[in-house]
């Protein structure tokens, strides 16, 4: 059984070892495998979005963090900065039902829309978002705070080539 709910500040301990066992995927895709190895978010990072209030985890019968949703609020735009779930509890629904916490989470609190960058052709970056409305954003649909992310992205060694900004858009009137 598992849980969504709001993360707490003794969760951060455990995201990262969340991080860490996800980015094993990776290691499937040659010119990808060395995410695999990449650095975590540190426990100082996700207590700090924690304490913002945009966090979510899924944990399971024993309260134990086995995904989570780390996002921020950015203006009128709840801006997702990770979503992982352990490797061996992927392709169970964890991923999808964290993205529909948040999502949900956005609309009630009145949000235009809901923002990420991610990997175009990785199955469970673009291609799964897009399976719920997200669209990918060209060039001239980009604003300077996403362009900014994905600049700084390309710094640390992402391939800008395959990296893409994505957004949902959510009706205001919409309070699902």
């Amino acid at each position: 059984m598992i849980i969504i709910r709001a993360a707490r500040f003794d969760d951060a301990e455990a995201l990262p070892a969340i991080e860490q066992s996800a980015g094993e995927a990776f290691r499937a895709i040659a010119d990808l495998a060395w995410l695999a190895e990449g650095d975590n978010v540190s426990v100082e990072r996700h207590r700090q979005l924690i304490a913002e209030g945009a966090c979510w985890v899924a944990a399971d019968g024993q309260d134990r963090p086995v995904g989570f949703l780390s996002a921020g609020i950015e203006g009128d735009t709840l801006h997702i900065w990770e979503l992982d779930v352990r490797l061996d509890r992927q392709g169970s629904g964890i991923g999808r039902a964290l993205l529909e916490r948040a999502t949900g989470d956005a609309r009630r609190r009145g949000l235009a829309a809901v923002t990420l960058t991610t990997f175009r052709a990785v199955a469970w970056n673009a291609p799964f978002y897009r399976k719920f409305g997200f669209r990918v954003l060209e060039d001239p649909g980009i604003d300077e705070r996403l362009a900014s992310l994905l600049g700084d992205e390309a710094e640390h060694g992402m391939p800008l080539d395959q990296r893409c900004a994505m957004q949902l858009d959510l009706s205001r009137e919409d309070t699902r």
